[in-house]
């Protein structure tokens, strides 16, 4: 059986979402037990020039659901607005994204592979994609560096987090 563009993208962004989530939980509960504000981890950076955790957070969700809603409407414009700034906020926008990924058609979304999607930035065009390679090429490689930076910057404030936090509820049988 072939593999669909639904099935590339969407089960695997579930699961990675899911995982994101409960690493959220996670850090609220650090914060809690150590009597740290939120901003100690919504804030942290690995570096001065990236984005600190909950925009981190935030791209989760833009490279998933704001990325298949640009497949509807063939454009892909970034959403840098600021992102949540406590962990409730971080919690609904993960929630949206879960909702937005669940309501997806895999039929539709297969049958719309080689449907343009225009990169705008600034008001202009930047690039212009299938939607299968802008999916796969573009969004699927950014949803798995934003979801991996979050997760290490959790690691690097020494959170007790490991690799099935990351990866969340595996999709196994039985």
């Amino acid at each position: 059986m072939p593999l669909t563009l639904h099935a590339a993208t969407v089960p695997t962004w579930l699961q990675i979402t899911q995982g994101t989530r409960s690493l959220i939980d996670v850090a609220e509960a650090w914060c809690s037990d150590n009597n740290e504000p939120a901003s100690t981890l919504l804030d942290a950076k690995l570096a001065d020039d990236m984005w600190p955790f909950a925009r981190q957070v935030k791209c989760v969700w833009m490279q998933s659901a704001h990325a298949l809603n640009a497949v509807q409407s063939g454009q892909f414009e970034p959403e840098l607005s600021d992102p949540p700034t406590d962990f409730d906020g971080l919690r609904q926008i993960l929630d949206t994204a879960r909702d937005t990924m669940l309501a997806v058609d895999p039929l539709a979304l297969d049958a719309s592979a080689d449907k343009q999607v225009d990169f705008v930035f600034g008001g202009k065009v930047r690039m212009s994609f299938t939607a299968q390679n802008f999916l796969l090429g573009f969004s699927n490689p950014n949803f798995f560096f934003h979801a991996t930076t979050a997760f290490d910057l959790l690691r690097m404030k020494g959170l007790n987090v490991g690799k099935r936090d990351y990866l969340g509820s595996l999709p196994i049988l039985g």
